[in-house]
């Protein structure tokens, strides 16, 4: 049997902050190693409640990766940034 660990692998996060920079959505894209079409971006929504402090993730939603690249263009649109503050090496 093989784990999720395994099958799953995190291959991609980008993050956008909001104009007043106390919000933050986080977009983690996950591969499917096994099957190509199970893949999916995991999307974060958090609060910054001071900038040297870490975010706060409020919750989270699972979307097809086209629904979530479609997503992350409209936020960008909207007026939000993005960022590379709270990366992590992957």
């Amino acid at each position: 049997m093989v784990s999720k660990q395994q099958v799953m692998k995190l291959t991609a996060e980008l993050f956008l902050m909001n104009k007043q920079r106390n919000r933050l959505k986080r977009f983690r894209k996950y591969e499917n190693i096994s099957f190509k079409e199970n893949d999916y971006i995991e999307i974060d929504f958090g609060y910054v409640f001071r900038n040297s402090t870490k975010p706060v993730w409020k919750g989270s939603k699972i979307a097809t990766v086209e629904d979530g690249y479609k997503e992350y263009e409209e936020i960008l649109k909207g007026g939000w940034k993005k960022t590379n503050l709270y990366k992590r090496n992957l």
